[in-house]
């Protein structure tokens, strides 16, 4: 009895924290009318349609709190269980997902859904670009251990430096991109230089600062990046003479097939690529001073390694993935501007990165697909609208959403959606009679 009352007592004084947070952004709404003068919209339901959530959710916690932290405690037990079959053949079903998608996109219009362009802007490129986001920070974050905020001031230094690049000199795509990644990474040798001594919150502190420094130079340098009017009119990738735009002489416009199908598979190569480099290097003994770095960085002195030459080239390596997808973007979209690379930018990464399990590549694109996908796929929800009203945007709570998730994944999978995988570095003593051929290590 003294267990269920403290768990009522946790829920309501939950409901009560989430009511009092809501009153003022969410049960009280000011809109301009006509006249450009400000109208007071009361939504009380919603305000406490969320302190009942909060109540409800509270106290379902409180009752199944024992059992899951029982069994997760289970789980980060060592086992000697093989993994589940299906872990091994995931990555290769998503491949062929990947490959088939243009598809399956064309098939849903064909069904009466969105139109092609759509279905494959919303839930294939955006999608691809949030992940060989995080696998770039994932470099940093999952395997170096560096708390970096300030990501999307490398995704920024891409995008700027490709345009510019492209529309003052002309120089192609295929020209553009690799300076842009090298560029990204010259600025993370230049930022490393001086921070990468500070560790834990200080370096986190260091890099936000960072991305706010390049936020505000996109702004105030006028002359060449435009200010907030921005870069537009980016040149498109070409191949073999054949412009990879929605020209009529290009290249989708002669094989009658949309541009966005061969900007989706040009995305999808960069993704793969940055797969196969990252998974290369950390077999590398600069990978796999990365990841004993990140579970002890003094023994990683005591052992010799030079743990500030190790931390500079996890962020210039994953800034250089960075700039890449600063690259894609900037031709992609043909327009850029300082607006696509503020903090929350740089928040949404991180969160895809925790939430898929640090140093997981295959958990980091989960995590991509579902918070990004995610989002898109509440603006489609038109139930919602007839629930909460036709003002409701679902898609502007999406940071509530991330907040949500991982607060509920703090509880049921505290390292994130995929917490084990496969050893970088198998080592394989000589058999012993009775024993095992080869013994794993971790």
């Amino acid at each position: 009895m003294a267990s269920a009352g403290a768990a009522l007592k946790k829920a309501f004084f939950a409901a009560f924290v989430t009511f009092g947070l809501a009153f003022p952004i969410v049960a009280l709404r000011t809109d301009a009318n006509l006249s450009n003068q400000l109208v007071l919209t009361e939504r009380w339901p919603l305000a406490f349609g969320l302190a009942g959530i909060a109540l409800f959710g509270t106290l379902l916690l409180e009752m199944l709190g024992p059992a899951i932290r029982a069994r997760t405690a289970s789980k980060t037990a060592p086992s000697t269980a093989p993994p589940h079959p299906f872990l091994a053949y995931l990555p290769r079903l998503g491949l062929l997902l990947l490959l088939a998608f243009p598809f399956i996109a064309t098939g849903i219009a064909a069904a009466g859904g969105p139109g092609v362009l759509k279905v494959m802007d919303n839930y294939g490129i955006q999608i691809l670009i949030y992940v060989l986001l995080g696998w770039g920070l994932n470099i940093a974050v999952g395997l170096a251990g560096l708390l970096d905020l300030g990501y999307v001031a490398f995704y920024a230094v891409g995008a700027y430096s490709s345009a510019l690049l492209a529309k003052t000199f002309g120089l192609s795509f295929w020209i553009t991109l690799p300076l842009a990644g090298i560029l990204a990474a010259f600025w993370g040798l230049l930022v490393g230089l001086p921070v990468l001594r500070l560790r834990g919150d200080y370096l986190a502190i260091v890099t936000l600062a960072f991305a706010e420094i390049v936020r505000l130079v996109l702004i105030n340098w006028v002359p060449v990046t435009g200010g907030y009017a921005g870069i537009s009119s980016i040149p498109k990738p070409s191949v073999l003479g054949y412009s990879l735009g929605s020209e009529p002489t290009g290249l989708a416009a002669t094989l009658g097939l949309p541009r966005i199908t061969f900007m989706y598979y040009l995305l999808l190569a960069l993704a793969l690529f940055t797969y196969w480099v990252t998974t290369r290097l950390r077999t590398l003994p600069v990978g796999r001073a990365w990841e004993a770095m990140r579970e002890d960085e003094i023994a990683c002195r005591s052992l010799g390694i030079n743990t500030f030459k190790t931390k500079l080239s996890a962020l210039a390596a994953g800034a250089f993935f960075g700039g890449l997808a600063g690259a894609f973007f900037a031709t992609h979209q043909g327009f850029i501007s300082p607006k696509s690379f503020e903090f929350m930018e740089s928040a949404i990464i991180v969160a895809i990165v925790v939430l898929g399990g640090l140093g997981s590549m295959l958990g980091v694109a989960i995590a991509a697909t579902v918070m990004i996908g995610g989002t898109e796929l509440l603006r489609e929800l038109d139930v919602l609208k007839a629930v909460f009203g036709g003002d409701f945007d679902p898609a502007q709570y999406r940071m509530l959403l991330f907040g949500l998730a991982m607060v509920m994944l703090m509880v049921w999978r505290p390292k994130g959606l995929i917490a084990t995988r496969e050893p970088t570095v198998r080592l394989t003593p000589e058999p012993r009679r009775g024993a095992p051929a080869a013994v794993a290590a971790e």
